[in-house]
């Protein structure tokens, strides 16, 4: 509705908003109704890690949080508020989000670097009311099994009985191990930049640690020694890591998900 006559200014604003405020204000449970609460999310990131660039900071962050509210209007009709914060522990973003959510229905998490996200989210999670989602995880595990799911019609194979090489042990590929292991438990072989993760190595942090269950009977080796009879590789780490050889020494009909 257009403000262009005094009356409608009056009712929009003051002093008509005051028996808005005044009823929420009594009535907090009634909020979504009467303010934009019910369709409104902030998208925010603290730039460590924007898509595959690195730790580009808050300001190198902010186009790919723009990027994120154009998509959640287009397509879903959400308003969505694109917010950077300079601050980087898990106390801090965890303050500063919580600082704001009043004025959000709902959060999405981006491009905060691992492991600190998984803190960050699981701390939102149980301190907040509002939805929380860290899209990094959980937006590309959804889709990564979308695309598993389709991909198993196409191979005529079932996923359950398939060797998954997944190369990335960051947000994402925890995160898409996570969602695999949930819907068929296939075998999944994890690899970082250190090679496969086995129980023998002395490096792992706590997330990584977590992993193992989902990786049976692995042994140590490199991401070469893991594509050997592989019939899925999924790469969330960064590009350029396979060669024809290893690809040659997967299984037949094999699935190749390139994300980085």
């Amino acid at each position: 509705d257009s403000l262009d006559e005094p009356e409608k200014l009056k009712l929009y604003y003051t002093p008509g908003v005051g028996a808005v405020s005044s009823y929420v204000a009594e009535h907090p449970n009634e909020a979504r109704d009467y303010t934009w609460l019910n369709n409104s999310v902030a998208v925010i990131s603290d730039g460590t890690a924007v898509l595959g660039l690195g730790n580009l900071g808050p300001l190198g962050a902010l186009p790919v949080m723009e990027g994120k509210c154009m998509l959640f209007k287009q397509f879903a009709g959400i308003d969505a508020v694109p917010i950077v914060l300079d601050v980087h522990s898990a106390d801090e973003i965890v303050s500063a989000v919580k600082a704001i959510a009043p004025s959000f229905g709902a959060i999405n998490l981006e491009d905060i670097a691992a492991p600190i996200c998984f803190e960050v989210e699981e701390r939102l999670k149980s301190e907040l009311s509002i939805p929380i989602m860290h899209d990094d995880q959980h937006g590309t595990a959804v889709v990564v099994l979308a695309g598993m799911i389709n991909a198993m019609k196409v191979v005529g194979k079932e996923l359950s009985e398939c060797k998954v090489v997944l190369v990335g042990a960051g947000a994402a590929g925890v995160a898409i191990a996570k969602l695999l292991h949930l819907y068929a438990a296939p075998q999944i072989v994890l690899v970082d930049s250190k090679g496969i993760i086995e129980p023998t190595r002395t490096d792992l942090n706590q997330k990584k640690k977590e992993l193992l269950e989902f990786s049976h009977d692995v042994q140590p080796g490199t991401l070469e020694d893991a594509m050997k009879g592989a019939d899925i590789f999924i790469g969330v780490s960064q590009p350029g890591l396979l060669t024809p050889a290893m690809i040659k020494s997967m299984k037949p009909m094999a699935v190749i998900f390139a994300l980085a």
